[in-house]
């Protein structure tokens, strides 16, 4: 028999703050008390550390998304130092809201670990570092949160071992993931999630799904097939410069979402009777007796 777990919705904010830190508080404030999901998650990178040279001081490949002259000087321009995550992860905790960050790179894996949040993601893209990799399964007690998207079913299968070679596989949430902004539905492949349950639920403490596609019909349907995790990006203007907020929800999808997986959460279960008591009223009523 099946036992759903209760549904836990991430609001992926990301790069969507455009680099203002009022923003962002205002955007996990929503996401509180407006959307009710359980946690917030940004995003940290050395940008030095993970682009060439070349990479850094070339334009931007979207002119119309920058928000510099460079690519390096536009991912500066959206990060926030260390100082600024530990300002947004007290705010979050003082709202009663879980504080999260996806790392890039290993610096970025160290400064984040330093400020002990409940877990840390990894990337689709950064999934094969194992130097980061390595460093957070030694040295960070949390949970570590990892998408599997542009990712081969041998890499995945090294990526749970590895972690079951570190006796951390029991820390260890994989996410279905299809790496694309936004994604078509026909390349969501949702089915990829019982792949996931077969092979690794007995290993990893969750199955999660990382969505970038839009609407949330397909978020509802990943819960029902085990993945208890769900992460989406979230924005306050879809319409806003940048990359991501094309394939994000507003505050009112978000909330819709959350709403859904809650009662999709209390509807799963078998009858305890053959006749539950809401029935029986119906059925004194209404059931033809005669015969």
């Amino acid at each position: 028999m099946t036992t759903y777990k209760k549904p836990y919705v991430i609001a992926e904010i990301g790069c969507n703050h455009k680099g203002d830190i009022e923003i962002a508080k205002e955007l996990i404030h929503i996401a509180k008390i407006f959307c009710n999901v359980d946690a917030v998650k940004f995003q940290k990178r050395n940008n030095r550390e993970l682009l060439t040279e070349a990479q850094y001081t070339a334009p931007h490949p979207n002119t119309d998304n920058s928000y510099g002259d460079t690519y390096g000087a536009h991912r500066e321009f959206l990060e926030f130092d260390l100082e600024q995550h530990a300002e947004l992860k007290k705010y979050c905790e003082s709202i009663g809201m879980v504080y999260s960050t996806s790392v890039w790179d290993t610096t970025s894996a160290k400064e984040i670990a330093s400020l002990k949040p409940d877990f840390i993601k990894i990337p689709s893209a950064c999934n094969n570092n194992y130097d980061m990799l390595t460093w957070l399964c030694e040295n960070y007690p949390g949970e570590i949160h990892i998408s599997t998207g542009m990712t081969t079913k041998a890499e995945t299968a090294d990526l749970v071992q590895f972690f079951v070679s570190k006796g951390r596989n029991k820390d260890l949430v994989l996410y279905n993931c299809t790496s694309g902004y936004p994604v078509p539905f026909e390349d969501v492949c949702l089915l990829d999630i019982n792949l996931l349950k077969q092979k690794y639920e007995h290993l990893v403490k969750h199955i999660g799904f990382s969505g970038h596609h839009l609407g949330i019909a397909v978020d509802v349907a990943a819960y029902t097939l085990g993945a208890n995790i769900i992460e989406r990006h979230y924005t306050l203007d879809r319409t806003w410069k940048g990359t991501d907020h094309a394939a994000s929800l507003e505050p009112m999808g978000l909330r819709k979402l959350s709403r859904d997986l809650v009662a999709v959460h209390k509807a799963l279960s078998f009858k305890a009777t053959d006749i539950l008591p809401i029935e029986q009223v119906q059925r004194d009523k209404l059931k033809n007796k005669k015969g």
